[in-house]
């Protein structure tokens, strides 16, 4: 009896995770067709452009989310560094081959025949995977400079090297943040952490300094209605869509800054479009439904006694909040202007599915713990 009551927990998903994540993609796929019609209607001909791959992609990431449920997570420690290697691979293939392509001013996307993907999304689950297994294996000398914090900063620096290249400094802060609280939880020392960065502050500034573009974003940033017709544009109309939603928002279609005021309202800014057609409230459903994931993804962290699937639920828990806060920071007018989408809502399939993917390890580590 105790078998078969382990057997069918196995098969069981965490409700209280699966629904909000569900929930935001449906959402997604509603707010991705009203924000991209015209765009898609103008590019393409046909206004359904972008709502029949995102549903595609959807499709894909729940696939993607039930084999890594079903997957046992202990067993991703065995392709540490073939997950390390392939994403080195990636990386490289978009920048030194024909196989990179660029848009919006940036090769961060390798394509395959008629399959494109973005290798950083790659190279984040390759470092969370790597952070895991590294700092659950070196718990008892994790203090130490040269085993518990020199390693995993060369391995972080690496991957972010060719990251920036790309050019793609927002991913590069993501990484950063998740590698430095990844090792903050292992046990890494304080002061190691610290030094890195007063280390890696001046650095930040000098790659922001050093590209135009960056320091228009900044500029922009600090006062974007001073320059409305250029640097300023996407966070004014962004902040305008906010203003016009007001509490109860326009209704879902009715929103006026996608059409062809906010640059790609689909991705990077479906946060403005949400604000505008569901106003308010739509916009604190939202955030509420994220809060929910994060806590679970805590509380899953928490609860495990294994440090390898720990770690993992702590990465991944990080990664996708970071993600969603500097995007609804952005959109806000908070943050700079990063090239970041928004976890479940935006369209885009790389995101989606590694998302979707990351979900199901959490679900499958919580489950683990339940059949013990």
């Amino acid at each position: 009896m105790a078998e078969t009551k382990t057997k069918k927990q196995s098969l069981l998903y965490d409700a209280g995770l699966l629904l909000p994540v569900l929930f935001l993609m449906g959402i997604g796929i509603v707010m991705v067709y009203s924000s991209s019609s015209a765009l898609a209607l103008k590019r393409y001909g046909s206004d359904y452009f972008y709502l029949k791959k995102q549903i595609l992609f959807a499709m894909t990431g729940i696939v993607a989310l039930i084999i890594c449920r079903h997957f046992p997570y202990k067993f991703l420690r065995k392709f540490t560094y073939v997950f390390l290697a392939a994403s080195l691979l990636f990386l490289g293939a978009v920048l030194v081959s024909g196989l990179g392509y660029s848009a919006g001013g940036a090769t961060r996307w390798l394509r395959l025949g008629g399959f494109s993907f973005q290798p950083s999304e790659f190279a984040r689950f390759a470092m969370i995977i790597y952070l895991a297994y590294s700092l659950s294996k070196k718990r008892e000398k994790i203090k130490e400079f040269y085993i518990g914090f020199v390693p995993h900063v060369i391995v972080f620096g690496i991957l972010a090297i060719l990251i920036v290249i790309q050019p793609d400094f927002g991913t590069v802060v993501i990484l950063g943040a998740i590698t430095w609280l990844m090792m903050f939880v292992g046990g890494t020392r304080i002061l190691h952490l610290f030094s890195a960065l007063l280390f890696v502050v001046p650095v930040a500034y000098w790659i922001m300094i050093n590209a135009e573009y960056r320091l228009k974003r900044i500029m922009s940033f600090l006062d974007p209605w001073q320059y409305p017709a250029n640097e300023g544009y996407q966070i004014v109309h962004s902040l305008m869509a906010f203003g016009t939603g007001g509490i109860w928002g326009t209704g879902i279609g009715q929103g006026y800054q996608k059409l062809f005021y906010l640059p790609e309202p689909h991705t990077d800014f479906i946060f403005s479009v949400i604000g505008e057609e569901l106003g308010l409230f739509g916009v604190l459903f939202i955030i509420g439904l994220y809060l929910v994931i994060l806590w679970k993804g805590v509380i899953i962290a928490k609860n495990t006694d294994d440090f390898f699937g720990a770690y993992v639920a702590i990465g991944i828990t990080t990664a996708i909040g970071l993600q969603v806060c500097i995007n609804m920071g952005v959109t806000l007018g908070l943050l700079p202007t990063k090239g970041l989408t928004l976890p479940f809502l935006s369209y885009g399939g790389t995101s989606l599915v590694f998302n979707m993917a990351f979900i199901g390890i959490l679900m499958n580590i919580g489950a683990s713990k339940r059949n013990e």
